[in-house]
């Protein structure tokens, strides 16, 4: 994995962690790579300990060759690091697939002044046009109109993503991230294959889901600590794959949250850990919709001058004085069915591929965590199914 990835595969885990401990027992899903992209927009105009507390909440103070223009004399736009012309190489490769698609976009007072140096970069690196709006004396239509953007922007999937009454008409500045995904199975599920099944919420609950069935050749691993299976499937178009980390015997969903961490997903969807079997494949159809609000979030994480009107620091942005992030806002939706996925939002002791037999079973009748990977290894969707 690059340096841009891990980075963004550390600020998913912060994130999925923070959501849950506030979330027990419920159904998480979120685009990390979205929220990470639009907050890099953002850092792109932050300067001083604004600044420094967002590179080390994104984790780019890890990766100080990052933190460096991209090469001597280059343009205006590659001073603030070299993550930002690296985004632009990365949404310029995401938005060459048909099934992806990522958008954000920085809706401003129209009171504010902005520096043209930024509206300049933020366009030409993240695609992304600012939007000014007055949040003061036409509230509503602005709310209305950012909506509309997102809705558009999901192919119809996130609709009301700011709900009436939740812009203040004090706001200065809202960053809105959009993310659509429409992927189909490499080899579908058949319908004729989908029965009834139980599936196991926790000890003595259950509840009746629609379980899809497939058997095929897939890449699968087994892990004796916490003990598990992980599933790889892939969709048709090689570059994007869904991986199941399935808690096995005892082993609960929450045990495996606490072994969470970048070096353990590297290590146990590793090529040697992940070996190609003749498997029967059983995955619940289910789909999400699932809204955050991130101030808080963020704010624990570290990021917190950013949301300051005295303390907020965004002069790469704007002259203007009194410039801060007024809200962050995440919605995102996921469907999983026979056609594919539909989505808008240790030590190596440990480690162990278990002699199989020939055919293999992988039921995911019980809690577990997904991801949706790029083939470049950046997390592109993460979330956790617990109850239908």
């Amino acid at each position: 994995m690059d340096p841009l990835s891990i980075a963004n595969a550390e600020f998913c885990l912060d994130v999925f962690k923070e959501i849950s401990s506030s979330n027990v027992g419920e159904n998480i899903f979120f685009s990390p790579v979205s929220v990470f992209y639009a907050l890099s927009m953002l850092l792109l105009g932050a300067r001083g300990k604004s600044a420094e507390q967002m590179e080390k909440v994104l984790h780019y103070d890890n990766f100080p060759e990052l933190l460096k223009p991209k090469m001597k004399n280059s343009s205006e736009c590659s001073q603030g690091g070299r993550m930002h012309p690296d985004f632009r190489a990365l949404l310029s490769q995401i938005n060459q697939l048909k099934s992806l698609k990522i958008a954000n976009q920085i809706y401003g007072a129209k009171a504010i002044t902005f520096h043209k140096q930024y509206l300049r970069c933020s366009e030409k690196l993240y695609q992304a046009k600012l939007q000014s709006v007055d949040f003061e004396l036409s509230t509503e239509e602005t709310r209305k109109s950012i909506n509309a953007w997102v809705e558009n922007k999901t192919n119809g999937k996130v609709t009301n993503l700011f709900e009436k009454g939740t812009i203040d008409p004090s706001s200065v500045m809202v960053l809105v991230s959009a993310i659509y995904f429409k992927g189909k199975w490499q080899n579908k599920f058949q319908k004729r294959d989908t029965v009834k099944a139980p599936f196991h919420i926790s000890v003595g609950k259950s509840a009746v889901v629609d379980m899809m069935y497939r058997t095929g050749k897939f890449r699968m691993a087994f892990v004796k600590q916490p003990q598990m299976k992980l599933i790889e499937i892939p969709y048709d178009n090689s570059e994007l794959k869904m991986v199941i980390l399935l808690p096995v015997g005892t082993t609960s969903v929450q045990q495996i949250e606490k072994h969470l961490s970048v070096k353990m997903l590297q290590e146990w969807t590793s090529p040697s850990n992940m070996v190609e079997r003749e498997v029967e494949v059983h995955v619940p159809k289910f789909n999400l919709s699932v809204k955050y609000d991130l101030n808080s979030l963020l704010k624990s994480l570290g990021m917190r001058d950013i949301f300051n009107v005295a303390r907020a620091d965004l002069s790469g942005m704007s002259p203007d004085k009194g410039l801060y992030l007024s809200k962050v806002v995440h919605k995102s939706f996921v469907d999983v069915n026979e056609e594919g996925t539909e989505a808008a939002a240790a030590t190596g002791e440990s480690i162990a591929v278990k002699r199989l037999p020939v055919t293999d079973e992988f039921t995911a009748d019980r809690p577990f965590l997904f991801y949706v990977w790029h083939k470049y290894s950046d997390i592109m969707f993460a979330g956790k199914y617990v109850s239908p």
